[in-house]
């Protein structure tokens, strides 16, 4: 009898401190949670302001555009097709204003590039926002190209006409 009473005890001992340690854990778990977020908040709101003088202390160059002559072409089509053309108005942005001086003597061979190109196209290559992508992209490519070593960031559309 004496041997079925302590083995009962042990258990019932480590019963007790089972939830004991496992409040414990939990609250240790809990705390830690609490302090580090407390010191990631602390760490993004206070900020180290010797940083933020550095990042506000460079001034954004204002960017510059350059107009390119209105384009008028024939899309191609097949043979019997009705006849559809595209009017489109064309911005070049570049990174600052001297380099509009050096470009605009290129702007023949520009328009030409854009005008032998746009010429090839179908409508169907030109449907959506996925065609106008296509075009902007090939068409700052082939400005790059044309005023190599200069470079342009992006062709804008003013204005896009298809009839």
């Amino acid at each position: 009898m004496a041997d079925t009473e302590t083995s009962e005890n042990p258990p019932a001992g480590d019963e007790a401190a089972a939830p004991k340690s496992k409040f414990r854990l939990i609250a240790i778990v809990v705390g830690v949670l609490v302090l580090s977020a407390g010191g990631g908040g602390w760490f993004f709101l206070k900020g180290h302001p010797k940083e933020e003088k550095k990042e506000a202390a460079p001034a954004a160059k204002p960017l510059a555009f350059i107009d390119v002559p209105e384009i008028l072409v024939n899309l191609a089509g097949q043979p019997g097709e009705r006849v559809q053309y595209l009017k489109a108005k064309i911005v070049l942005e570049v990174k600052e204003a001297p380099l509009v001086a050096q470009i605009t003597p290129s702007m023949p061979r520009i328009t030409d590039m854009f005008q032998v190109y746009l010429r090839e196209l179908r409508t169907t290559d030109l449907n959506g926002s996925v065609g106008m992508f296509r075009l902007k992209e090939e068409l700052t490519r082939r400005v790059n190209a044309a005023i190599s070593p200069h470079h342009v960031n992006a062709v804008l559309f003013k204005e896009i006409l298809i009839q």
